[in-house]
């Protein structure tokens, strides 16, 4: 989840962060009508080979060519002939460009699941086991807010906002109200974590006729945290390691009918993110 970072002196500008805009996407300076070159056919640059064999593509088709050639020289050697060499080094081939499509993705980077919420995906798999249900990447319809992870069991309901905080910079709270990361205010975060499980909490309990409260939390990954659980504001912050602690330990307040039916309800009234399902 991304939102915007705030200075306690009221400036938004990191002195660490850089903009990850790719250079050519970068605002272009303003050019005076004198500086515009009178012709409009751009110079034509030649493409050396060296900067050719560095593109991607090149780079798998090259290191495919020397997998297959050593393949081949490796099995004809041994076999002492070379037409079961070129036999071997097709099928590396063929099995190298096999396992490349495979194991590309298709879904775009944005479509991604973070690091923070794969570990946090990891530690509620093990939940199963113990009676609860888990759904990820659930939005808020109306909204472009996002639920990372919702997690309904035993002991309640929970919505959990995964983070993955630069480990340079402190994690404090000021006043057992305000939470910050090094010189910055992470209120937004607050805001959006306590905000996404107050209307997911109002969507469910419309469905299932009586008012179910979803307990909302932040899971910070990357710099250590110096306490085990503290409610800002309404929203439980701990260390991202800590979260299938603080599920489970509070006391039972669901029957296993409940649980099915408010993960039915759930997966009705908060649709999956990116349409996954």
């Amino acid at each position: 989840m991304d939102s915007d970072l705030q200075r306690e002196d009221g400036h938004n500008t990191s002195p660490i962060w850089v903009s990850d805009r790719p250079e050519d996407e970068a605002p272009a300076a303003k050019k005076s009508p004198a500086a515009t070159p009178a012709s409009t056919y751009a110079p034509i640059e030649r493409a050396s080979v060296r900067a050719l064999l560095r593109q991607p593509r090149y780079r798998r088709l090259r290191n495919r060519a020397l997998l297959a050639i050593g393949v081949g020289v490796v099995v004809g050697i041994l076999v002492r002939d070379w037409r079961i060499g070129v036999t071997a080094a097709i099928a590396a081939a063929i099995a190298d460009t096999v396992y490349r499509a495979r194991s590309a993705s298709t879904v775009p980077a944005w479509r991604r699941s973070s690091v923070a919420e794969r570990r946090t995906e990891g530690q509620l798999k093990r939940l199963e086991r113990s009676g609860y249900r888990t759904l990820h990447a659930r939005a808020i319809p109306g909204s472009e807010a996002q639920i990372d992870h919702l997690v309904i069991g035993p002991t309640g309901i929970y919505a959990v906002d995964s983070e993955k905080w630069d480990k340079r910079l402190p994690v404090r709270v000021q006043m057992g109200k305000k939470l910050f990361h090094g010189p910055f205010d992470m209120k937004p975060r607050i805001t959006e974590a306590k905000l996404e499980a107050s209307q997911a909490g109002e969507l469910i309990s419309k469905a299932f006729g009586r008012e179910i409260a979803v307990v909302p939390s932040l899971a910070i990954y990357g710099p250590p945290v110096p306490w085990k659980v503290m409610t800002i504001r309404g929203v439980d912050v701990y260390e991202g390691t800590r979260a299938r602690k603080w599920i489970t330990k509070r006391e039972h307040a669901l029957t296993e009918e409940e649980i099915d039916r408010l993960y039915e309800i759930a997966q009705s009234v908060l649709p999956p993110r990116y349409g996954d399902g």
